[in-house]
């Protein structure tokens, strides 16, 4: 999602109490269907920002929900700046990761998966990353804090775009090598590519020549492509191109997963509550379904407490992907 600047769309913070649900067993073939819980990348020009004022963490009652409804899979969006201020070779702020630590916990007490996701674009105090030494620091940090968690998957950072292909592969091999030397060598890894991490573009936007080449002692590496299906894939509009796009954006990313033994998740898609919409969304789930030796799952964009009336919203009881999208949905759960 093409978000310049992360603001609240509201302001009241639920106050349900959440009841812990254990993961439903999913009558799919993927082992990641889950949802981006947004909420704490929020507010992010206001840094390090106020809890209940700039930012707020996922809602526990609503992810019980979601675990219902058969999602095994919770990617908790984050700023970096926010866990560790300053200088990426800093130290922890307390205050805001306990919140983190807090969400984690809740989340891989459900036996649901929780992804850490810098939501940073590659950048740091909005300037392109380019120190890859303090990038490797920064998760060398993270990891560790949650090393011994099994469920807990690092996701190297959102949406990498406009920077030198070469540059983005070098940071993802270097959380890659920061979190296995951190201890954490159970998890998965997401990693992401340039270009917006971008499917549809993925080979011809040249992130996929690096990409390709990064190594895993573990090799549980997976590729995480982001896919929207309006007109410019940006994820900014409630119309889908047609019916199909969704299945027809995914085509040169399959051939090339394929040919190279990679897998990869969806980690972003959405599409308005209309008919062509989940259609499109449809199409495409089923493309990967049919594709399942390389794809191994998708992820919803969004949930949490303060999207209000957001087009793309899956938060229950009442967002319009939660009651308009997500009972066609069944089947890919």
């Amino acid at each position: 999602m093409r978000f310049v600047d992360l603001v609240a769309g509201a302001t009241a913070v639920s106050g349900a109490v959440a009841v812990p649900t254990k993961t439903l067993k999913r009558q799919s073939k993927f082992d990641f269907t889950g949802v981006s819980e947004s909420g704490a990348e929020f507010g992010n020009t206001a840094l390090p920002g106020q809890l209940g004022k700039d930012y707020t963490w996922p809602d526990q009652a609503a992810i019980s929900t979601l675990i219902q409804k058969g999602f095994n899979t919770f990617r908790i969006p984050i700023m970096m700046e926010r866990v560790i201020p300053d200088k990426l070779t800093g130290t922890v702020n307390e205050t805001y990761t306990a919140g983190l630590d807090d969400i984690v916990e809740f989340v891989t007490g459900q036996d649901a998966y929780a992804v850490v996701d810098p939501h940073n674009f590659g950048r740091y105090y909005n300037d392109i990353i380019t120190d890859v030494e303090g990038f490797g620091a920064w998760w060398t940090t993270v990891a560790k804090r949650y090393a011994t968690n099994e469920k807990v998957i690092f996701d190297t950072n959102n949406e990498f775009h406009d920077e030198d292909n070469a540059l983005v592969g070098q940071l993802n091999q270097a959380a890659i090598d920061a979190i296995r030397g951190a201890g954490a060598t159970s998890q998965y890894i997401f990693v992401e590519g340039n270009s917006w991490t971008g499917a549809w573009h993925w080979t011809s936007s040249g992130t996929a020549e690096a990409m390709g080449k990064l190594t895993d002692p573990e090799d549980k590496l997976i590729y995480e492509m982001h896919q929207y299906l309006d007109a410019d894939g940006s994820g900014t509009s409630a119309t889908c191109v047609s019916g199909t796009i969704g299945a027809e954006r995914l085509a040169d990313a399959t051939a090339w997963l394929k040919a190279n033994g990679k897998k990869a998740v969806i980690g972003e898609t959405a599409g308005g509550a209309n008919a062509q919409c989940v259609q499109a969304v449809q199409g495409m789930l089923a493309h990967m379904a049919d594709n399942a030796d390389v794809w191994r799952g998708w992820l919803w964009w969004g949930a949490g407490p303060w999207w209000a009336d957001y087009m793309y919203s899956i938060e229950p009881p009442s967002g319009a992907a939660f009651t308009g999208v997500l009972p066609s949905l069944a089947d890919f759960l």
